[in-house]
């Protein structure tokens, strides 16, 4: 029997590692996608740009909250979605893990796992780019060293439910 509650797509992965790149494919093939990084630009500017990386955590719990709340909006709704923000941490996962469940969906855990040359790589070109903020490799090193990889977490690799055929809307 195929479930029919709405899947909710939770990317972990510093940025740089695709999460983005996925969301967007996910997005072409009928998920919302729901971004971290779009609100805060829409309401702050880019990072780095338009406000300094030392405002950056005050303004973001705010905005978190804001996705959050359209999250469940759309699980509520019957609405598959993809998460477009990073959960480094397993705390992070897990809330969102059980707010998915809480209202009625289910979740999938997709994992970015990027070399720190290609991130260093990536993040340059991305810097350079009008449209994002800046990620030094100072704020690169500090996001890496509060992060948590998932293990046992039921995590899986990006890609691997276009592999199976399997469909990502759900």
């Amino acid at each position: 029997m195929i479930d029919q509650r709405p899947v909710v797509h939770l990317l972990v992965g510093l940025p740089g590692a695709g999460k983005t790149t996925y969301a967007k494919a996910l997005e072409a093939r009928g998920v919302v996608r729901v971004s971290v990084d779009e609100v805060m630009i829409a309401r702050h500017g880019r990072l780095g740009k338009d406000y300094p990386e030392s405002d950056h955590l005050a303004l973001l719990g705010p905005v978190t909250d804001e996705v959050r709340a359209r999250l469940v909006e759309l699980v509520r709704d019957g609405v598959s979605v993809v998460l477009d923000h990073g959960l480094g941490t397993k705390a992070e996962r897990d809330a969102y893990k059980r707010l998915v469940v809480e209202h009625g969906g289910h979740w999938r855990l997709v994992h970015f796992q990027v070399e720190r040359a290609e991130l260093s790589r990536r993040l340059a070109t991305r810097n350079a780019d009008a449209e994002h903020g800046v990620i030094s490799p100072e704020t690169l090193d500090w996001i890496a060293q509060r992060s948590e990889d998932p293990v046992g977490e039921g995590e899986q690799s990006p890609g691997s439910e276009f592999a199976s055929g399997q469909a990502a809307a759900e």
